[in-house]
């Protein structure tokens, strides 16, 4: 079996370039490289069938060491279908995403910080305690409080993060119509007379 060189050099550096543009925050960059992400491994199915051969078909008078396999065209095949499913899901996702924000940037998850921000303060804290052991916690005062600090302007941040209301769910379902108002009843002048 032989290998083409260049297929797999191209088949590498798609798949490559397709990796990197999946890690970025942008879904429109997602997006792409979702796309030649699944070009790249296609390239390299194709280049790992080796030579080219006869027709997968068997009639009489054909050898069947030089029938071309038909697996990894079926396996190609299938992967097409599956980039073209992902790529409708990812499309949708930016565009519902522009909608609601203006942007397709994907921001960090405020849970997501805090959690790891404990994870953080904790281990400080730990490692404190086993510094001044013995000392009492007055000999750590100062890092607490900075700790405290840190603590304080995370949840400023998340804070600002928040949206006004702090509804999530009108911002993905839409928010609630008004309630219609009532007509005021028309009220009626006496006639004048003459």
């Amino acid at each position: 079996m032989t290998v083409s060189l260049t297929l797999l050099i191209c088949a590498v550096v798609l798949t490559t370039a397709g990796g990197i543009l999946i890690h970025t925050r942008s879904l429109t960059r997602v997006l792409v490289g979702i796309i030649v992400c699944g070009n790249g491994v296609n390239l390299l199915v194709l280049a790992s069938t080796g030579a080219a051969g006869f027709p997968p078909l068997l009639y009489p008078g054909v050898e069947r060491a030089r029938v071309t396999d038909p697996l990894p065209q079926a396996i190609i095949l299938t992967a097409v279908v599956i980039t073209l499913a992902t790529t409708a899901f990812v499309l949708a996702m930016a565009y519902r995403s522009s909608q609601l924000t203006g942007s397709d940037f994907v921001p960090d998850d405020v849970a997501d910080r805090r959690v790891v921000l404990r994870a953080e303060i904790s281990a400080e804290r730990a490692e404190l305690r086993e510094i001044h052991r013995g000392e009492g916690p007055s000999a750590w005062r100062d890092e607490r409080r900075d700790q405290r600090r840190r603590l304080r302007a995370e949840r400023a941040y998340q804070a600002r993060a928040r949206d006004a209301d702090g509804d999530l769910w009108d911002d993905v379902l839409g928010a609630d119509p008004p309630p219609p108002t009532v007509a005021e009843p028309a009220t009626s002048r006496p006639e004048e007379t003459r």
